[in-house]
This record gives structure tokens, C-alpha cells and sequence, in this order.
């Protein structure tokens, strides 16, 4: 089994307790999933600890993409190799990195076995292992067809092959499927419908062309004021949108889908947005995971429900918001805290507020931005700052797609090394944001 370390391992350590073993130890910090979360909070808590606390950071292999940049993928706008970079280079010296897969989670026993028979004893454990792309769990999906005319751009492989069938594409028409929910990136297929509006019309196909987006939501999404905002946007860019669409199975062969109510959407080009699930170790542990595999956790303190001394962070995790990058990031700071809090023996912080937001690129060098929490929906207003923005929320704006584009270089050099970004706020502000959109409580129409 191959291990890379980020640096030498550390030499001094900081005396804690006896979880589990019969002599005090070293705090043992073991996280399992280097992607965005798994490598941010290895960051933020190296930068804490420094080398008085041992940091172990597993995965299955050493490639790290940025996923934001899987939507550009499909219309030549990135090169699949430029949104990859090594897991263990994006780490800080002193956190040790090492490939393995992970069988199943012993909490009683805090200790994480891997393929191959090896195990790794933690103090404190964080999940970070994200989301997984199950197409096979939709019958016929993988089957006739699939790699030729139907794809998911939610791999790089995927995204990939995409654009090469996109090249190929001479109209008819594209078919944007999200199967159900949950889903990393949950406004990322709006996005696909808008990019692939625009770059129709660059390519002289959109009058041959009809897109349909079929979502198992009410509507384009969850909350009703974006919802209304983001249909009205697809009713004028012509897409059409067809609404509680629970995806039964796939005929590749006759090119149609069909929903469990019996309605049939013929596609030309199938862009799917499979199942997504947890990691199969999450199953395999008992008491950690949902139906689903995702790590239940006090949607407030990140801690898990199964033992004390774990916890979890990003697309791995049960908590209703949004999964993705930035709802890590937030979640990262209190995560911080809870596990000082949790080593000093003290109450943890309820401060994670569900705090998203995320930019909707809409085609035509456009885009708008959305910031909302568990409590707060979606609102029109200014971004980060309340008179002057430069971002605006809930608009379209040349300044959010130079705002996404921007996030790039922020994501390499300040997020994922655990840096603060300037100017943004772990928990979600109100201020610049049009509260009279929204509903008095109690007000149900």
C-alpha cells in the first residue's frame, strides 16, 4: 500500500486523555477524504495544532479536481487535465497523506480499517469522504448507449467524453436528467441548460435544437423566490423544464426515459445527473450512516450521531443545505472550534447555520449568485457588501461571472489551504439583502 507524506511526521505531541486505549497517547487526528473539506480542515487544523498533534489524511488516490470546473468541461471552455492537481501537494507540511480504500469505521473501538488489512487508530475522527455517482443504481442508464449518446459531466472522464459527443452534436434534441436528490452541486444542471443555450447559438445549432431539463423538484429550485427568478431565466432562454419527474429507468437503445408515472422524454443527447450516495464504508459502519450513506450529524456541531469523538464536513455529511465547496468551507470553521472545544472537554458550538452560496453562470459571460442558510432563502441584494456589492445576488452580471472565474485562483490559494477569505462570513449575513421577499412565518401560500 503506497503512502505519501506531505512533510516529516511530527516529533513533539500534546498528551490527551484515553479514548479507547489502555495508554495515554498522542491526539491522532484521522480524516478520511482528501477532497475539498478533508483537505481544508487538515489545513485549518495543522495551522492550529502545529506538530503537537499527529494529522492522517486517507484516500484513494492522488488526484484532487476542482469541480466547479467539470461544468466548462463539456463546452471547451477547460482542458480536463488543467482542473486536476496531486492530493498531497495541496497539504501542509507535517499532515501525513496515504492511499487506501476504507472498509468500515470501528467507532467503539476508534479505529478505521482499510482494504488489505490494515488499521488505523484515531482520537479524533472527521469523515470527509463527499458524494458518489451511482449510474448503475438506474436501470438501463449504464446500458445501450451510455458513453455515446448519453454522459454525465459530474467525473472528469465523463466531462471528457461529453465534449467530444457535444462536438459531434448536430441538434435534436438534449435532455438534462437529475435522476433525484440529493446531488453535489444541486444548481449545476441550470447551469448546463444555460451554457448549452449559449453555446448552441455560438454554434449556429439552437434553432435545430430543442433542451429540456427534467427534474424530480416542483420546480427549477427548492426555495420560491429563486425558484421563480431562476424558471422565469429558463422560460426566456427557451428551455423547457419538465417538473416532478422521478426517473424510473433508461432505454438506450430506443433513446427514451421513462418515469415511474409512465411519462416518456425521447433525447438525441442524454446529459445525466446519476444517484448520488455516500461511501460504501459509510454502510459498512454501524450507526454512521443514512439510508442514502451519508454520515448523519447534528446539523449544528458536525458531530456525528454514532460517537463523540467523530465528526464529519462536506458532501459526506446529512445536513439539508446544499452539497458543495463553499458549504464546506463554512463548515470547516466550526468544525475548528468543535473539535478544540471537544479535546478541552467543553460543550460544543451549535454555529453552523447551513450558510451556501454558490454562482449560477448563465451563459453570455454572465452570472448570478446565490447566499442563503437553513432559516434564509435565496434573496435579491448586494454581495458581500450591502451598498456598493461589486456581486449582486439573484441577478445576472458580467462582475458574478468574473466573480466565478475568480474563484479558481482563490480556491488553489486560500480555501483549500485553510486560509480565510477576506470579507466573507463563516454564518450568513442579512445585511444588503431584500428581506421583504420574504414570507411572514406561519404564511403557507
Amino acid at each position: 500500500m503506497r503512502i505519501v507524506s506531505a512533510g516529516r511526521k511530527p516529533t513533539s505531541r500534546l498528551e490527551f486523555g484515553q479514548i479507547g486505549h489502555d495508554e495515554p497517547i498522542a491526539n491522532r487526528i484521522l480524516i478520511l477524504g482528501a477532497g475539498t473539506g478533508g483537505t481544508l480542515i487538515a489545513n485549518k487544523l495543522r495551522r492550529r495544532y502545529g506538530a503537537e498533534t499527529e494529522i492522517t489524511i486517507v484516500d484513494r488516490d492522488d488526484r484532487h479536481v476542482y469541480q466547479p470546473d467539470l461544468l466548462f468541461v463539456p463546452f471547451g471552455l477547460v482542458a480536463p487535465n488543467s482542473i486536476c492537481r496531486p492530493r498531497s501537494k495541496q497539504l501542509r507540511r507535517g499532515i501525513e497523506f496515504r492511499i487506501g480504500e476504507v472498509e468500515r469505521i470501528e467507532t467503539e473501538k476508534n479505529t478505521v480499517h482499510l482494504a488489505g488489512g490494515d488499521a488505523l487508530p484515531y482520537d479524533v475522527l472527521i469523515v470527509a469522504s463527499g458524494a458518489e455517482l451511482l449510474p448503475e443504481e438506474t436501470e438501463g442508464l449504464t446500458g445501450p448507449g451510455w458513453g455515446e449518446n448519453a454522459f454525465t459531466y459530474y467525473s472528469v472522464e465523463g466531462a471528457a467524453a461529453l465534449r467530444k459527443a457535444m462536438e459531434s452534436f448536430e441538434g435534436g434534441r438534449l435532455v438534462v436528467n437529475i435522476v433525484d436528490m440529493p446531488i453535489k452541486c444541486p444548481i449545476a444542471p441550470l447551469e448546463f441548460c444555460f451554457l448549452s443555450d449559449w453555446w448552441l447559438k455560438k454554434s449556429g445549432l439552437r434553432g435545430k435544437t430543442e433542451i429540456v431539463l427534467a427534474t424530480p423538484l416542483d420546480g427549477a429550485f427548492t426555495q420560491p423566490v429563486a425558484a421563480k427568478m431562476l424558471g422565469e431565466l429558463l422560460e426566456r432562454k427557451n428551455v423547457l423544464v419538465e417538473t416532478e419527474y422521478s426517473t424510473g429507468r433508461v432505454d438506450g437503445e430506443a433513446r427514451k426515459l421513462h418515469s415511474w408515472d409512465e411519462r416518456e422524454i425521447p433525447y438525441d443527447l442524454l446529459v445525466s445527473i446519476p444517484l448520488h450516495g455516500g461511501s460504501p464504508f459509510v454502510a459498512s459502519s454501524d450507526g454512521l450512516g443514512d439510508a442514502l450513506g451519508f454520515v448523519a450529524v447534528d446539523q449544528n456541531t458536525l458531530q456525528t450521531k454514532a460517537a463523540a469523538n467523530v465528526f464529519a464536513i462536506g458532501d459526506a455529511t446529512d445536513v439539508p443545505t446544499s452539497k458543495a465547496g463553499a458549504v464546506a468551507h463554512f463548515q470547516a470553521e466550526t468544525l475548528v472550534e468543535n473539535i478544540d472545544r471537544f479535546l478541552a472537554g467543553k460543550e460544543l458550538e451549535k454555529s453552523f447555520d447551513g450558510h451556501a452560496n454558490c454562482f449560477i453562470e448563465t451563459g453570455f459571460s454572465k452570472a448570478l449568485l446565490l447566499d442563503f442558510s437553513y432559516d434564509v432563502e435565496p434573496l435579491p441584494g448586494k454581495f458581500p457588501f450591502p451598498l456598493i456589492g461589486p456581486m449582486t445576488l439573484l441577478r445576472e452580471s458580467r462582475i458574478d461571472h468574473l466573480g466565478k472565474l475568480a474563484f479558481r485562483q482563490l480556491y488553489w490559494h486560500l480555501l483549500l489551504p485553510g486560509r480565510r477569505i477576506p470579507t466573507i462570513s463563516a454564518q450568513l449575513k442579512m445585511a444588503g439583502k431584500d428581506a421583504s421577499l420574504l414570507r411572514p412565518e406561519g404564511d403557507n401560500g
